[in-house]
């Protein structure tokens, strides 16, 4: 397994809390009419993808600054939930919205802490859970396949985050011409839980999958392997 951990910056956390930089992640979770975990799940790796691959982050673009900076930090994602008119008013601050069979998340420019704007600043953070939902059918074939690690107890806010930081490696191991081809189509991507059984098999293709090791700050122990990426599965 190809090991992401030293793919981008990973200088020491600032010393004030609120200069730590991450990128928002909101997902969108109605009370009545939850979404499936694994759909939403994939609009949250599909809109990371969006948003890294954009060309607003390029060296000319208005994102570039912020988004430079935080690959230079330590990279964090912090994902909320919003339903209703939190989930209207969270699409007017600039980000990248995917919705995939009727499940919808937002991918943020990456701030400061202290810069989060305050229509995000107020989403929960706790609460992002739903029952798990394994996928049986076949995966697409212009997706990125990304493999969760099912013998982790993560919530579904915690499992968008990791996704997102998979997309990001995965776009950073793949040749050049293939990460733009995956652009052009939207950055499809087939979120999957791994069994103990399917994660050793995929941990043993090696340099066929790139892994994101967590820090433990939150959810698991530092260093597990929580997502793994398929390289092979896109072309």
């Amino acid at each position: 397994m190809a090991d992401g951990a030293d793919r981008f910056g990973s200088r020491h956390d600032p010393n004030d809390p609120g200069d730590v930089r991450a990128m928002p992640m909101v997902l969108h979770i109605p009370k009545a009419e939850p979404p499936a975990r694994s759909a939403l799940l994939r609009a949250a790796a599909t809109a990371t993808a969006l948003v890294c691959l954009d060309p607003r982050v390029g060296p000319d673009g208005p994102w570039h600054g912020e988004y430079t900076a935080w690959l230079d930090a330590r990279i964090r994602k912090v994902s909320r939930r919003a339903r209703g008119a939190q989930w209207a008013a969270a699409q007017e601050v600039d980000g990248i919205t995917t919705t995939v069979d009727g499940a919808s998340a937002r991918a943020y420019v990456p701030c400061r802490l202290r810069d989060l704007d305050p229509r995000l600043r107020k989403l929960q953070v706790e609460g992002t859970d739903l029952p798990l939902d394994d996928r049986t059918d076949a995966p697409d074939p212009d997706a990125l396949v990304l493999w969760v690690n099912g013998t982790l107890d993560m919530t579904v806010g915690k499992t968008a985050a990791q996704v997102g930081h998979a997309v990001m490696l995965a776009a950073g191991r793949l040749p050049v011409e293939t990460v733009e081809r995956w652009f052009r189509r939207g950055c499809p991507t087939d979120v999957r839980i791994a069994d103990e059984a399917r994660w050793t098999e995929s941990i043993a293709l090696g340099d066929a999958v790139v892994g994101v090791r967590d820090a433990g700050y939150t959810e698991v122990a530092p260093g597990s392997t929580t997502v793994l990426a398929d390289l092979r599965s896109i072309t």
